[in-house]
């Protein structure tokens, strides 16, 4: 059935202008300091990205903070910096983006997937120690959705099999666990600022440590190999001489980026606190619905509201998720699904062998995955409009 096949069966639809899944909210003060930034002539990395550094760094609680161009890039920067490579197994949850499991391939390494938890899909810590092995070097948990992974489980089993831990924030900029900030956990944290991202400079990324000596190792992979502050080459303070100490690779964030960042970490906080409200009337609209499960928040933690998905309980609906989706785009409501597991993606379905019977969780919670609308620029109108047109697909769905 069509879309337009779809509207006319149900009526107008509940918006007359389309809801796109997300916007970024980009304020005046980030717009002059983008234009700020052009004017002085640095545009790429420089004082703006060095300062940016400085301050996520204090924000999260970390001794370092290093800019680089994406969470990917981070990703491969610090598993790089590990000496990670062939022969070496590292562990990554199979509900994730494939960027959490490429950069392992692209090392020369095996990631070793992992099932998920029924109530947060974050990593099963239950199942980690099943898939440790002699091989395994490194584990990469993923803060999926916003909501912290188990890092007092996590921690301890990395200890116990002396396995370097990552992990992947690309959701997760101001989430909590048990009051400590995502951020200054691990040996490495790496974070997103994606356009879609709670914090965003377009594209970038950023990670933080509290070791020296890692910190030093991930700053030189991330421009060239390049060691001797690299960045400082073009200004009163450098010199033409460098010295390639590592075969690196060119991930560094630009002052242009940075100079979205530095006002986007100003007002994180404030931007949080919103998404926040707005998860909370999500709730207060969608739990009388039997059909429709909603997210989890587990005590003592804080969750960054990267993302609000529901979950259909298909065996009370006539329709799949597929039609579901179709419906809310008639009702003038943009979604997405986040994600499609990584064992189902034909690269490492094929290469690995992995079957969806080695991973129930994720293999059925996909099934059921939406990702409503969230972000900072929604008005409670906008929330209500998806409110109801989920209300109404769900009436004209159900048995």
């Amino acid at each position: 059935m069509t879309i337009q096949a779809i509207a006319d069966s149900i009526g107008a639809p509940v918006r007359e202008a389309f809801l796109p899944y997300n916007q970024p909210d980009i304020g005046q003060a980030e717009i002059d300091e983008v234009v700020d930034t052009l004017r002085s002539g640095w545009i790429t990395t420089g004082p703006k990205t060095k300062e940016f550094e400085r301050r996520f760094a204090e924000y999260v609680g970390a001794g370092h903070a290093i800019a680089v161009n994406s969470c990917t890039g981070g990703l491969h920067v610090a598993l790089a910096a590990a000496d990670i490579g062939p022969g070496d197994e590292v562990i990554v949850p199979t509900m994730t983006f494939c960027a959490t499991a490429n950069v392992v391939v692209h090392l020369g390494a095996t990631p070793i997937l992992v099932d998920v938890e029924p109530d947060t899909l974050n990593i099963d810590t239950q199942r980690l120690e099943a898939a440790i092995t002699p091989r395994t070097r490194a584990l990469i948990p993923v803060h999926l959705y916003g909501h912290p992974c188990d890092m007092d489980r996590i921690r301890e089993t990395a200890k116990a099999h002396r396995l370097l831990v990552i992990e992947d924030a690309a959701h997760a900029v101001a989430a909590e666990w048990r009051g400590q900030r995502i951020g200054s956990f691990s040996p490495a944290t790496v974070f997103s600022f994606y356009a879609t991202k709670n914090l965003t400079t377009a594209e970038g990324g950023m990670i933080t440590t509290d070791d020296d000596e890692y910190a030093e190792k991930m700053r030189i992979w991330t421009l060239h190999g390049i060691s001797h502050d690299a960045w400082k080459r073009y200004s009163a303070e450098g010199s033409w001489y460098y010295e390639v100490a590592v075969p690196g690779l060119k991930y560094n964030l630009t002052d242009l980026q940075s100079a979205l960042g530095l006002h986007q970490l100003a007002r994180l906080e404030v931007m949080t606190q919103r998404r926040t409200e707005l998860a909370a009337r999500y709730r207060a609209g969608l739990c009388h619905l039997p059909e429709i499960e909603l997210p989890t928040v587990r005590s003592g933690v804080r969750h960054a509201w990267h993302l609000y998905v529901i979950r259909l309980r298909l065996e009370r609906l006539k329709v799949n998720r597929a039609e579901f989706i179709e419906r809310l785009k008639s009702e003038g409501i943009g979604t997405s699904v986040h994600f499609i597991p990584l064992h189902r993606q034909p690269y490492y379905r094929d290469r690995f062998g992995f079957q969806p019977a080695d991973f129930p969780v994720a293999d059925a919670a996909y099934e059921r995955l939406i990702s409503l609308p969230l972000y900072t620029r929604m008005t409670e109108r906008d929330v209500d409009d998806v409110i109801e047109a989920v209300r109404r697909v769900v009436q004209r769905s159900r048995w």
